[in-house]
Parts: C-alpha cells; structure tokens; sequence
C-alpha cells in the first residue's frame, strides 16, 4: 500500500500558527476496501451515484468523492466516500472506498456480483485507520487547514460539506501527532455530535438499507450525485424526482431538551406535531441531538415524540450550509 506517514512542515506551520488551538481527530469505526485495476473508474460508474470517472480524469481531479450505492428501487444500500490514491492517469487506477464496517462483507458481495469479468480487484485494507480532522477555532472550517500537504498519506476536505473538515488515512497504529502536530485524539462521540448538529447522514442507522431516498437525505447538497453522468443503478427514479422537483421531506437536524428518558429515544421512533399530525421518523442520534426524516410543511412547527405516554419535546433546525432555498 503506497500509504506513509510522513511528517507534513506545511502543517507544522499550520500548527504553530494555531497559538495552542489544536485540531481534534477522531478515529471512525469504517471500513476501507481497495478497488484497483485498469477498470476500476469504469467498474464503480455504473453502480454508483456520482461521476466516479473525476476520480481517474487527467488535470485537477480531486481526491475524494462521496456518493451513494442504490438498489434497482432508486433507495439507499450504501453511502460511501471514495478515495484517489493513484498520482496520475499513467498509473494503474487505485481507489480506496469507505463504507459503514457493519456492511463491509454484504458491500464485497454486491461490488463481486457486478464485477463479472472486469479487470478490477477488490480487497480489504484493514492495516489503514480513518480519521476525521476537525480544525480547532473554528471546527469544521476546511480552510483553517493547507490545501495541500507534503506526505504520502492520504489528507483531503471530505468531499460532504465543509463544515467536517478534512478525512485522514493512515497506516494502523500511526501516531497522529507526528501526522499533524499538536492534534488531540478525540472521542468520537464527539464526531458524531458535531455531524448530527449538522444534519451530516452517516451509516446505516441514519441511511437504513433499501428505505432512505437519496435526495430526502440531503445526496444533492452533498455533491454525492451527478444528473448528468449517465446510467447506472437505480438512476430511473431518482433523476424522475430531480426534474419533478418537489421533494416533501428531507433529513433535518433535531434537538431535544434536556433531561432525556433514561433510554434515549428509539431510532424510528414516529415524530408528531402539537396537534398530533404526523411530522416525520427519528432516525438516529446522540445525547440531545439527532437526526430525523421530516416533512418539510411541518419542519418549523413544535415536535414531539410520544414514549409510553410521555411528550418529549423536540425541534428542528435547516442547517446553515444548504443553499438559501433549499428547505422551501
């Protein structure tokens, strides 16, 4: 694997220049599956939502794509990042994909079933650890970092929003001060705190197998989809609800006030209004934040969850990086 860990001055600098702010990095519990071989680009275009053919184009490609694995119904399988570890078109294309490590082995058997006689290798990377970078003054400010850096590893903006500031791979058990110095390792709760402040989809939990829809979960604000690349599986209903236009409910950040019941709440827990219409489902949180699928009519109105008789308050925020008009 042509990863190294190798000491970056330009984030020495970066550091030095932070005055004690450090930059948090959180170890994500994800897995990495390489997928190398003259085919690859080709191999992933038509399986997945975005133009993996940026990954392998010559000029300024960029290193990172976010993007979503359909089933033929046009809903969510698995929402992934992947990865350019080759440095130019004369290499052999290598791309690393991260997906949610609960999926790894059903996400192999489906990318095998598509393979057919591809010249493509698929296989895990479990000697590599991911991390999310969030910069420290202000987190998730992707400029706060370089936009390049003088090492072999992998340091890129997540390709999502940039408000989640840089994904990191190393090799297992690299030291991450050495990487980027003066970083804190961070509790990933914390990761996962910020995300959901956010309104940042991750994983099943928040992205359930065959029943989230890519564009009620936010794939276009992400740049996870093209509309103009062509075929690929479950395009037919997705570009159908692009060009209608009307999308009724989207996944929306939520809080609740504190004290929370002692169990939290339920993932799919049914969230209504005031007047006891229904508002949407919870999908998945930490502590008093979440995220939950609502219907766009009723995103400003007072929620609230009903757990054996008891009315937990919640409500609902439109995150500040969507584009102006998007929650109308």
């Amino acid at each position: 694997m042509l990863v190294r860990a190798i000491t970056a001055p330009g984030l020495r600098r970066w550091c030095r220049g932070r005055r004690g702010a450090a930059a948090a990095c959180f170890p994500l519990g994800r897995a990495l599956l390489g997928v190398r071989g003259a085919e690859a680009g080709v191999f992933l275009q038509g399986l997945l939502t975005n133009d993996v053919t940026q990954l392998v184009a010559a000029g300024d490609a960029p290193r990172a794509l976010y993007a979503h694995a359909l089933n033929v119904q046009g809903r969510c399988l698995y929402d992934v990042i992947l990865y350019r570890l080759h440095g130019s078109t004369a290499e052999e294309p290598h791309i690393l994909l991260e997906c949610d490590s609960s999926v790894l082995d059903s996400i192999q058997k489906h990318l095998k079933l598509y393979k057919i006689r591809r010249k493509v290798t698929i296989t895990p990377c479990p000697n590599l650890s991911l991390w999310a970078v969030i910069p420290g003054e202000q987190p998730g400010d992707a400029s706060a970092l370089p936009k390049s850096a003088d090492q072999a590893l992998l340091l890129t903006p997540d390709p999502r929003a940039r408000v989640m500031g840089w994904r990191l791979i190393a090799k297992k058990g690299a030291n991450l001060s050495e990487i980027i110095p003066g970083s804190q390792v961070g509790d990933v709760q914390d990761y996962h705190r910020h995300r959901y402040k956010q309104g940042i989809p991750e994983g099943v939990k928040d992205l359930p197998p065959g029943v989230a829809l890519p564009l009620e979960s936010n794939l276009a604000f992400m740049n996870g989809i093209s509309f103009t690349k062509g075929c690929y599986i479950g395009q037919e209903l997705t570009a159908r609800t692009h060009h209608m236009g009307v999308i009724r409910k989207r996944l929306l950040p939520v809080s609740f006030p504190a004290p929370l019941p002692s169990a939290g709440i339920p993932e799919g827990a049914e969230i209504l209004t005031e007047s006891g219409k229904r508002a949407g489902k919870f999908r998945a949180g930490g502590g008093e934040l979440g995220i939950a699928l609502l219907r766009l009519a009723h995103a400003n109105e007072p929620l609230c969850v009903n757990l054996g008789g008891d009315r937990v308050k919640l409500s609902a925020t439109t995150p500040e990086w969507w584009p102006k008009a998007a929650a109308k």
